[in-house]
């Protein structure tokens, strides 16, 4: 059986989107109790809508219930379990032992332990086998050879994060935004403030304690043949663009490992592909070696805007594609087209419609919605950038 792909999605465009670009499961929020408080997130109506779509193609869907639960939030949460269990998720991905034990003792659905809990060692992993858990998300500060150990010495599954955003603290045990914002990063309210950029005085130079982002796929060969269940891609708030780019990528990467077709350059296409949709620079952090200062930025955010999305297909009439714009581009450039079949198709541009139907030579309104008469049978949220792979 493959390992499994584990994507993020923020709205039910994005769980679609995610399925179809090659994800074996998804990770959502509903309005309560999840650590992103600033993504769209699930209504009840999206998450029973979201498991059918997800459900049809042959996917899961795991609901986040991992904030740190303080007296008041139990009053409601457990009607809240119950009605999102009927609604159709497969799992919960949960932080604190107690809502583990309800769920455990009430559900047939299955319980995993999220990586606010921080594990990163075979004794715990076992404790939680004794408490029936059915997964174990490792902290991401768990290295290569006690990743190996945990697995050889426990029966649990085990998922680890293989891309996205890093927390510069231990998997999310941060108080920094509290004290900042009075945002609790831990019910969350994360304000980042790790990538703020910060002075001792007037004279000094400004520093901030922001990490890269983590890239592994230069090991997920490696990850697979010690027995890792689940790979976890991060980013609830990530873009549509991003979500496919990035699962796609890792999609081939793992189909081409089972296939035994993996050669050194369609890695190097793919690491090129990673690391030009991510906004900040990227490393593998802890799992080959200790952290250091290559791993993280002292001097501000590193963060460079991504203009490379220009817009996603979501409607079709023959061959005249309705498009939503997202960067600017123009008549006579050269673009490509990816789609959730894996095709990466080379496009020149030689007409543009605004939604009337009047020619246009420029689009250059995000969000607007334009026209494109294009020779080719493209499937819905196929998507429209720059061209990555000259």
């Amino acid at each position: 059986m493959k390992v499994e792909l584990l994507s993020p999605a923020g709205d039910l465009e994005r769980l679609k989107i995610a399925c179809i670009y090659g994800a074996d499961a998804v990770y959502i929020g509903g309005y309560k109790y999840n650590l992103r408080a600033n993504a769209t997130n699930f209504s009840l109506s999206e998450i029973k809508e979201g498991c059918k779509f997800a459900h049809a193609l042959g996917k899961k869907v795991y609901l986040t219930l991992n904030i740190a639960f303080h007296n008041e939030d139990l009053d409601l949460v457990y009607d809240y379990i119950k009605e999102v269990v009927d609604a159709g998720i497969d799992a919960f991905i949960v932080s604190d032992l107690s809502i583990v034990k309800y769920i455990k003792d009430n559900f047939k659905v299955e319980v995993h332990l999220s990586t606010q809990d921080s594990i990163s060692n075979y004794r715990s992993v076992k404790y939680l086998e004794e408490e029936k858990i059915d997964r174990v998300v490792l902290a991401r500060e768990v290295r290569r050879d006690d990743i190996k150990e945990i697995i050889r010495k426990t029966n649990m599954d085990i998922e680890v994060f293989i891309h996205g955003a890093m927390c510069t603290f231990i998997s999310g045990r941060c108080a920094l935004s509290n004290y900042f914002t009075n945002r609790d990063s831990n019910r969350g309210g994360c304000a980042q403030i790790c990538r703020f950029c910060f002075s001792i005085n007037s004279e000094s130079e400004p520093f901030s304690m922001a990490v890269k982002d983590l890239n592994m796929a230069l090991y997920i060969k490696d990850m697979i043949a010690i027995g890792v269940k689940s790979f976890k891609i991060e980013g609830r708030m990530r873009s549509p663009f991003y979500l496919a780019v990035v699962i796609s990528s890792y999609r081939r990467i793992i189909d081409a490992i089972y296939s035994n077709t993996l050669t050194s350059n369609l890695l190097n296409k793919e690491l090129k592909i990673l690391s030009r949709v991510s906004n900040r620079e990227n490393s593998s952090h802890f799992y080959d070696k200790e952290a250091d200062v290559s791993d993280q930025y002292y001097s501000g955010r590193g963060e460079n805007s991504n203009q490379d999305y220009l817009g996603i297909i979501y409607k079709k009439d023959n061959n005249l594609y309705t498009i939503r714009q997202r960067n600017y581009f123009k008549l006579g450039d050269e673009v490509e087209i990816i789609t959730p079949n894996m095709d990466i198709i080379n496009f020149k541009v030689t007409n543009l419609y605004n939604e009337k139907g009047e020619s246009i030579s420029v689009a250059n309104q995000a969000d607007s919605i334009i026209k494109i008469s294009i020779d080719k049978d493209l499937p819905i949220f196929s998507m429209i950038r720059k061209c990555y792979l000259k």
